[in-house]
């Protein structure tokens, strides 16, 4: 028993609740479609960040955070219900029904039978009713924000410019549509709900999901002006067109089609133009967010993690949208600041932004139920040279899977019977593909091997790589 008493005692301290006897406040902030590159700090795109900046100068930067893809064209849907459940890809469809029906709890769920006020506002596009899962809800965006038809297949250089699509052109609805930009709708709730807060003893979970930097990526035109186009650099992996697109491996699904074919420099800067600004002004509401926490009297005793539900392509690889298997739309920004957290540390071992849930779990004194299948952040965080996964699985329907193992990554688009392989520390923008040379061939089959293992694993309804039947899952020999 004393033993356990000092456990505890340390525990509570790493979280900054022994000092003043309560649970910390967990701020969760989501934003959507963003690419871990687009962090002003890190310097691998020159965006303009200045308060995720901060928290990355007060809290610890998770380098390596993935996705593990998506059961449908939706990858957003399928992030966040991995998310709210806590379950691995081809598991939380199931988990996310069994919420409905009350026969599990959702993360926010948990934390509000641990004593939280559990708060949502912005998108959920979750299969389940957010009503049933949050104590307060405010303004919930079922989905994407509704893009018109004059948002697709542009920009075209030299097109009439009083027929061209602008971000900050109110008449464009999407983002606008209400009469105010969804970011700084939410920015407003959410600083509404920390204001009441303050006033309140019990501790809080707020899940502040934005749009932004969704398409139609909208911004006020003060936020574009800020990227002329002539600043705007193409990704090294740029490319008029993806080799596969439009076959069944690489389907021109509606992503795509936001950008001509073949993919232009213009068109593709412009694009970036606006992602950028949109990231720059989601920046500015969520600066807004921490002064409000600030003003509260609650920042010491509040936990806040940034991350996105999976990245996007925008001209990588001559790809616009997200539903692929690259580092550009699997990798996304991940940020944790709290109590005991190393300033500007930086953790390079692999996460999934899913492990999210499990921390805060841990965070708020929560036994993780067995159906939480992802992991808490704390081993990273107490010691980065820890590690969590030995491999990161992804998978996109029944057309692409990945794996990755140490500096090695494998793709397959087993309906091509195609396979690359990339070697990540040499190769970051994933431009050299090895798979066919013969010095790397033990290499591809030693990493094929450990994908099909993994499959089996993640109860993945392909069969095998080599021969692809999603989604009927066959029975397997045993091994």
């Amino acid at each position: 028993m004393k033993h356990l008493l000092i456990y505890t005692f340390l525990s509570l301290s790493f979280f900054g609740i022994a000092k003043n006897n309560s649970k910390p406040n967990i701020i969760f902030i989501f934003s959507d479609d963003q690419s871990y590159e687009t962090i002003g700090i890190n310097g691998q795109q020159k965006v303009l960040t200045p308060h995720l900046d901060k928290l990355t100068k007060e809290g610890a930067t998770f380098t390596h955070a993935y996705n593990m893809g998506s059961w449908a064209g939706a990858v957003c849907m399928a992030s966040r219900g991995m998310l709210n459940t806590g379950s691995h890809l081809w598991h939380a469809k199931e988990e996310l029904k069994k919420c409905s029906e009350g026969k599990r709890k959702s993360w926010s769920q948990l934390l509000s039978g641990a004593g939280y006020t559990t708060y949502i506002t912005g998108k959920w596009h979750v299969s389940t009713s957010v009503h049933k899962l949050f104590d307060h809800t405010k303004n919930i965006r079922a989905g994407m924000p509704k893009q018109t038809p004059k948002g697709y297949n542009r920009p075209k250089e030299g097109e009439d410019p009083a027929e061209a699509w602008y971000p900050w052109d109110t008449k464009n609805g999407g983002f606008w549509e209400g009469g105010k930009h969804w970011s700084e709708v939410l920015a407003d709730d959410g600083i509404a709900f920390i204001e009441q807060a303050s006033k309140e003893d019990n501790p809080f979970f707020m899940y502040l999901a934005f749009n932004a930097p969704h398409d139609p990526r909208q911004a006020p035109k003060e936020f574009v002006d800020k990227y002329p186009l002539e600043s705007i650099a193409l990704p090294s992996n740029y490319a008029p067109l993806y080799p596969d697109m439009g076959s069944e491996g690489v389907p021109t699904i509606r992503d795509e089609k936001l950008a001509p074919f073949p993919r232009t420099e213009y068109a593709i800067k412009v694009h970036r133009q606006e992602y950028f600004a949109s990231i720059t002004h989601m920046d500015a509401q969520i600066g807004k967010i921490m002064q409000a926490l600030e003003a509260s009297g609650k920042a010491d005793n509040t936990w806040i993690i940034f991350t996105s539900d999976h990245g996007l392509a925008v001209g990588h690889h001559g790809l616009v949208g997200k539903q692929n298997m690259y580092e550009h739309s699997m990798r996304t920004p991940f940020i944790v600041k709290g109590p005991s957290v190393k300033k500007g540390s930086k953790i390079n071992s692999p996460i999934y932004l899913q492990d999210a849930m499990a921390t805060t779990l841990e965070i708020a004194g929560v036994k993780k139920p067995n159906y939480v299948e992802y992991k808490s952040l704390f081993p990273l965080l107490k010691n980065p040279n820890n590690t969590l996964y030995d491999v990161i699985y992804g998978a996109y329907m029944g057309t692409q899977r990945m794996l990755i193992k140490g500096d090695w990554k494998i793709i397959v688009y087993p309906l091509l019977k195609k396979t690359k392989l990339f070697h990540l520390s040499e190769d970051p923008q994933e431009e050299n593909d090895l798979a066919a040379l013969p010095a790397y061939q033990k290499k591809k089959e030693e990493l094929l091997a450990t994908l099909e293992l993994t499959m089996d694993k993640e109860n993945d309804p392909m069969r095998s790589i080599a021969e692809a039947n999603y989604p009927v899952k066959k029975a397997k020999p045993s091994h």
